[in-house]
């Protein structure tokens, strides 16, 4: 899947993902990009990542700039 990064939260290690034709965000942790460093990314940029079930819902795993 692809999406937009929205949000940045550098000092907690997480962000969120806009999906076009999705109303909800997808959370992701700093440990989950690949191919990047999460203080390379910025709000704006275009990732590609896959969907995975955690205890507090969907969220997004293997997350890579594209």
């Amino acid at each position: 899947m692809e999406g937009t990064i929205k949000t940045l939260k550098s000092e907690k290690g997480f962000g969120f993902i806009a999906v076009e034709g999705e109303e909800k965000d997808l959370f992701f942790h700093s440990n989950e990009c690949v191919g990047v460093s999460f203080d390379e990314l910025k709000e704006g940029d275009r990732v590609s990542f896959e969907k995975a079930d955690s205890p507090k819902g969907e969220n997004a795993v293997k997350v890579t700039r594209i």
